[in-house]
Formats: C-alpha cells, structure tokens, sequence
C-alpha cells in the first residue's frame, strides 16, 4: 500500500479530467453521455483500435417492458413481470434490488436511447426464450452497430475525448484507498506510460471474460481452449482483475453462459444465432438426430435449453420454413450464401443429411403442427404466437451447439453502480457497469437483457460518478 500512497502523492499527470471511462460498449458510452450531461470532463479509454468492444458484435436486441410497440400488438407487460422472469432464470440467485432496477428503468431507457441518442429500432416486438410474453425490441439492422455509432456521434458532439488501443494497466489509489486515477500503456507500447488523474471516479465498463480461457477454466473446468466462444477476440479479465487486486468484490465468476443458438459450422458468433433465435426458436423445432424427436421447450431460457442440449450425444438439428422466415421478418438468402443453413425441398432429404429417421421426423413435426393448429404445446408447453402456421415444405435447417457465449458473474456493485470493496463497502471513486459486474442474473441471463443492463447501469454510473465528492 506504501507505494500506492507515495505513487499518487508524488505522481505529474499527463492529463486530468472529472471522469475515466475503461471501455466503450454500451456501458460505456451511456456512462460517458451521461457524465458529460452532467457537466463533467470526461475521456474514454478503449483497448481495440474502434470503439463498440464486444456490443458492436451483438444483435443489439433490448429487453423493455411496457412499451409503445407492445400495447400496439396487444402485449400486456410489466416491469413486475420482466423481474419475476429475470429471478426465474436466475434460479432466484440474482441480487433483487439490481434485477428490479433493471426491469423498472428498462422503458424509461428505451426512450432515452431512441430520443436523446437517435437509435432507430424496427416497430414490431419479438419473444427471447424464458420471457413469459414478448417483449424484445431490436435494431433496424438487428445489429449492435445500430446503437453504437449513434452513440459514439453523440459522444464526439459532446466533445468526450475517446482514446483507443490503449489499455489500463494500474488503478492508482491514495491512502484510504479510494481510486484517484489510472496508469495506461498504449498498444504498440511505443508511448511511455501515462497517468490520467479522475477528479471525480473511474467507471469500468469493460465486459466480460467469455474469452479469457485462463479465467473461465479456473473457474469452470469445463470450459477450455476446446471449446468456442461467441466474443470479439481480446475479451479478456485485466480490468476485472485489477479491480479485485486493489480490494475489489466478486460475485459469481463461476457462472459462466453457454448460449444455444450457435452452430458448430462456423466459427465465433457467426450468423446462425439470427436464424435460430428469430425464426426457430419462435416459428420452428429443436430435433435430437437420435431420436428424430423434440427434446426441449425451443422458448425456454438459456440454461434450460444448453442443458437439454448437451446432454445429446451430437448438435440437435434447427428445423423451420417460409412462414416461419416471413414471421420472423428475416431474409434467408445470407444463411444459404454462408451454408450454414440449408434449404431442403422435401422431408426424406432433409433426413437423410442429418441421418435422421423421415418416419419419426414426420411424425414430430405433424405431432407439432397440431399443437400450432392448437395453440397449445401439449408436450413442452412452449409458447405459441396465434400467427403461427404449421411447419410445410420447402424446410430450412441448422446444426446447433453451445458455445461459451457470456459471463454472468464479475464485480460486486451496490444500486449506485459503485463497486462494493471486501468489507462490503463501497470503493470511493470506483464505478461499474454492464458484463464486467455481477449479480445481476444469478445463474442464467435471460436473452436481450444485457444491452438493458448495460444501458441502465451505464447511466447510473455515469450519473453518480459526475456528482460524486471524490475531489482530490
């Protein structure tokens, strides 16, 4: 602690603002529009050589409750629904009162992104599996590009300095430990290191460690080098790590996501998610090639539906047609050109590439176009939309496998977005938000709440952090 103390006392600054921002996802970004709206200096400071970290690679999709979009389809919703669902995914592990926030500020925070920062969504809503009626409003382009580049537009018309391929190396502590500033390397380490002192905090908002095969081994054996992840390369621990080395409190880090819409055909995200979560999971079957049968409810939450996956002995096959593509108002041509997905004209073709038995096949599917017919899932009990059709020729289908896709655990933080020290008080100075925290969703997050948190806990953070008496 001795050279911390006389690090800081005797440190000359390269620069100084009110706030330090360490990544520029959706976290950080509304943590920095927000500060500066606040009338604090503000600089971001980004490790890759753009801005967006793992957000510009998500579909952008955002769990809102309540909203405009839903009352026009007739969707009843509440931010009291959104939270049970959330802590029903969570097995009732998640911290209440974050949850609770999360579901509260979701339709308040929609309006600020689409009127404050000019995101563009499309005006229809979707149901994400373990959601309990539909309530995911996507990008225009179903792409978290869609809410990244307003957001940066609205940051540089602010004049929030943003430093890119430079990383922090050192949280920089006084005396009694509160956070004062930070020491950053840039990435071709031809600079000298520099110190930027934070007059008011550092936010942290860095994501998660999906791809950090070090840390998610340690922490779950399971998920080695062996086994893909659906992250920007470089979404590593450092910051997370340098938190908890200057007394920082974890939660969780051994809960670690492994999505099911993935397919082993290519390689990180890819493209088959799109496909598997608008128009599968909604419109079509999961088969298991063993069986030729169902083997879980296509809507249920994450981890339910990974778990059933890998108890299979090979990737479950996706199975969905025409109606089902024009429901989930997606255009097939780019799964085809990409061939991970595959157009078949009858069902004895479609069977025999994925070794399946046509006999049972047909079976299942005319066993669930009665349950379309029905509005009923007799079997799964999956929800069903009333627009839904029964399955026809010609077929679309995709092999499906899980992937190390997300990390529920990280930083311990209170409802301020500070960050919570061992004696289970707060860090003065030190803020978080978004995948680099923890608590939030307990054992399983649900799908399209993380650009939620990340937005809501973004402006916390960014708020409070502005007002703070950190003062140096």
């Amino acid at each position: 602690m001795q050279s911390k103390i006389s690090l800081v006392e005797m440190l000359n600054w390269d620069a100084e603002f009110d706030v330090v921002i360490v990544g520029s996802g959706f976290a950080g970004l509304a943590a920095a529009v927000e500060a500066k709206n606040a009338d604090a200096s503000v600089i971001i400071i980004e490790k890759r050589q753009t801005c967006g970290g793992n957000s510009i690679m998500s579909d952008g999709l955002l769990a809102v409750a309540g909203t405009p979009v839903q009352q026009k389809e007739g969707i009843e919703d509440s931010p009291e629904l959104m939270y049970q669902d959330m802590l029903k995914a969570g097995r009732n592990y998640n911290n209440p009162q974050l949850a609770r926030i999360v579901a509260e500020q979701s339709n308040l925070t929609l309006k600020w992104l689409i009127n404050d920062i000019g995101v563009q969504l499309k005006d229809r809503v979707d149901q994400s599996g373990g959601h309990s009626v539909p309530r995911t409003h996507t990008p225009y382009n179903t792409s978290g590009t869609a809410i990244i580049k307003p957001f940066v537009t609205k940051a540089k018309e602010l004049g929030i300095e943003i430093k890119t391929q430079t990383f922090l190396t050192r949280l920089l502590q006084d005396q009694d430990g509160a956070v004062k500033g930070v020491e950053i390397n840039k990435h071709n380490h031809n600079e000298a290191t520099q110190y930027i002192r934070a007059k008011k905090g550092v936010v942290l908002a860095t994501g998660g460690f999906a791809g950090d095969v070090k840390l998610r081994t340690h922490q779950d054996p399971r998920l080695t080098q062996d086994i893909d992840d659906t992250n920007r390369s470089h979404s590593t621990a450092e910051a997370l790590l340098e938190a908890m080395n200057v007394g920082a409190d974890s939660v969780h880090l051994d809960w670690i996501q492994v999505a099911p819409w993935t397919s082993p055909d290519e390689r990180g995200y890819g493209i088959a998610p799109l496909f598997s979560s608008y128009t599968v999971f909604p419109y079509g079957v999961l088969i298991d090639p063993a069986t030729g049968k169902r083997f879980v409810n296509e809507l249920a939450d994450r981890k339910t539906r990974t778990d059933a996956m890998l108890k299979l002995s090979q990737p479950c096959i996706g199975i969905a047609d025409t109606q089902g593509m024009a429901n989930s108002g997606q255009n097939i041509d780019p799964y085809l050109k990409r061939k991970v997905v595959r157009k078949f004209s009858n069902l004895e073709d479609l069977s025999t590439a994925y070794g399946l038995s046509c006999q049972v096949l047909r079976e299942t599917l005319n066993c669930y176009n009665n349950y379309i017919e029905n509005l009923l899932d007799e079997e799964f009990n999956k929800p069903i939309r009333e627009y839904s059709q029964p399955i026809q020729p010609p077929y679309y289908a995709v092999r499906l496998w899980p992937k190390v896709h997300y990390t529920m655990g990280g930083l311990k933080i209170n409802s301020q977005a500070q960050v919570m020290g061992l004696d289970n008080q707060p860090i003065q100075g030190l803020y978080a938000a978004g995948e680099v925290t923890g608590g939030i969703h307990g054992i399983s997050r649900l799908g399209a709440c993380a650009v939620t948190e990340c937005l809501v806990f973004g402006r916390i953070a960014g708020k409070n952090v502005a007002i703070s008496n950190n003062h140096s």
